[in-house]
């Protein structure tokens, strides 16, 4: 793909990428999206005034599945007018103010969301290791003050980053390689001094999402320490049951995430077609990720059962 820009145009757009030499086909790609994005939209507002409604599944874990919907709605929200507007208009140019803005939601939404699933594996832990006193340790002040600590700490870490690309020099290519904004990828297309971006995008990585995967890990590891050192057989099955759909849901979020990572800091020798579809495959996993979290998580009798092991 050929895209021609003068010097006044350069300096305030860049130049989103949908499938190169499927441009004919755009059309018909864009059905599977359309309908995943509107499966997730009513799919999200469902789960909302299902759990806000119904009284019984005011309890922790589902609080904690609005968190992970409102996040899959603004995901979707912050990815769709780009994805469609290239499948639809082949609307490739966007401002660079609007494309640092939804670069910003992009990653929060994500460290929020690895944020979740850690609180998650806590409200797990105390479900099985200390049933008794589940309710007095995950009051719903302590809820709120963890959905809201993951937000402020997912907010502050990636805020500065809009800023820092801000300072750059863009001299080179403005063409993005995926639908959507993304710091690694922008980051690159800098012609001035890009050390700070790096070593601060390692530091936030490291604070929230290597943090929160080895405590997910501490803490499934004592989980299954605990079942299997004094539960019945039938308690292991529904333990380990819960345990395992959540623990798949981890790495379903993780794995995309860092390979999408790993492509981009040293993948560069690589076909632009695997960039692309490492970057569909992370977006349309986290669109569709709170439908695989209430299938494994919105079960009453499980939840019920967890919590009355004697342990």
């Amino acid at each position: 793909m050929t895209i021609v820009y003068n010097s006044s145009l350069q300096k305030a757009t860049f130049f989103l990428t949908g499938f190169q030499g499927l441009e004919d086909l755009h059309g018909w790609i864009s059905l599977p999206f359309c309908s995943i994005y509107l499966a997730v939209i009513l799919g999200n507002l469902t789960i909302l005034h299902i759990i806000c409604t119904e009284a019984t599944l005011h309890e922790p874990m589902y609080y904690f599945l609005v968190v992970l919907a409102l996040t899959d709605l603004g995901l979707c929200l912050s990815t769709l007018p780009t994805v469609l507007g290239i499948f639809w208009f082949d609307a490739r140019e966007i401002g660079i103010p609007a494309c640092f803005i939804q670069l910003f939601f992009i990653h929060t939404l994500s460290l929020v969301d690895s944020s979740v699933l850690l609180s998650m594996c806590v409200d797990s832990y105390v479900a099985i290791c200390n049933p008794l006193r589940y309710s007095t340790i995950l009051t719903p002040v302590r809820i709120v003050k963890m959905g809201l600590g993951s937000v402020v700490r997912s907010t502050l870490l990636i805020f500065p980053l809009p800023f820092l690309l801000k300072c750059f020099q863009y001299c080179r290519s403005h063409v993005l390689a995926h639908a959507y904004s993304l710091h690694l990828e922008i980051m690159k297309l800098a012609c001035s001094n890009i050390i700070v971006n790096p070593v601060y995008g390692l530091f936030v990585v490291a604070c929230t999402v290597g943090v929160d995967s080895l405590l997910i890990f501490l803490s499934y590891a004592l989980i299954l320490h605990t079942v299997l050192s004094k539960a019945s057989h039938q308690e292991h099955l529904q333990a380990l049951n819960t345990c395992v759909s959540h623990i798949c849901a981890v790495l379903l979020f993780y794995i995309p995430m860092i390979g999408l990572s790993l492509v981009h800091r040293f993948g560069e020798q690589l076909p632009h077609i695997v960039h692309l579809l490492m970057s569909y495959v992370y977006l349309l996993y986290h669109l569709s990720r709170t439908p695989l979290s209430i299938a494994s998580r919105l079960s009453k009798s499980t939840n019920v059962s967890l919590r009355s092991l004697n342990l």
